[in-house]
């Protein structure tokens, strides 16, 4: 099981940074062909799409690898016993929220389907397509902060600690920026 979840917030990782690729090369794509008079309208939509499914894709591995802002003055002052349980209040916290999220997430996209809402740009396509990212992205995220709260319910080090130690003992400052 451990593998299969590192696996997917891996998987969705790779696929929002593919979306950011993808950004780029529609976006040169889009500047060399205002000055080829090409028509490039449609780069609009589909840049729009990728940086949002970009985002929704990332936010598992992201929250997985340490990666969201948090804020940790009064976790470094308190004692390791209070500090877990501050945890896990927090990831619990979390978990309702990005349950909610996905809920809505998923009943939004949903309705857009049950009704054949189309994009109202230059690509007419059924809008539930890009937002699916929305609701995929909210789902893995749910996945991230409940295997999150299991760990830390085992007294395990949170996985998003543990990798920043290990990039700081590396001295690799990078991902941090």
């Amino acid at each position: 099981m451990r593998r299969l979840l590192d696996g997917l917030f891996d998987w969705t990782g790779r696929l929002a940074a593919l979306c950011v690729l993808a950004i780029f090369a529609l976006m040169i794509y889009a500047s060399i062909g205002r000055m080829a008079d090409l028509r490039v309208g449609w780069v609009n939509d589909v840049v729009a799409w990728a940086c949002a499914a970009a985002a929704f894709l990332a936010m598992g591995h992201a929250f997985k690898h340490g990666d969201f802002v948090r804020v940790t003055l009064v976790l470094d002052k308190v004692h390791t016993g209070v500090r877990r349980v501050l945890e896990v209040v927090s990831l619990a916290i979390a978990a309702v929220s990005v349950s909610y999220l996905a809920w809505w997430a998923a009943r939004f996209t949903y309705e857009s389907w049950e009704f054949h809402d189309m994009a109202g740009g230059m690509v007419v396509i059924p809008i539930w397509v890009p937002q699916m990212t929305f609701v995929v992205g909210a789902i893995v995220l749910l996945l991230a902060v409940l295997d999150e709260l299991v760990l830390v319910l085992r007294g395990e080090k949170p996985t998003y600690v543990r990798l920043v130690e290990e990039r700081h003992a590396r001295g690799d400052y990078s991902e941090d920026i």
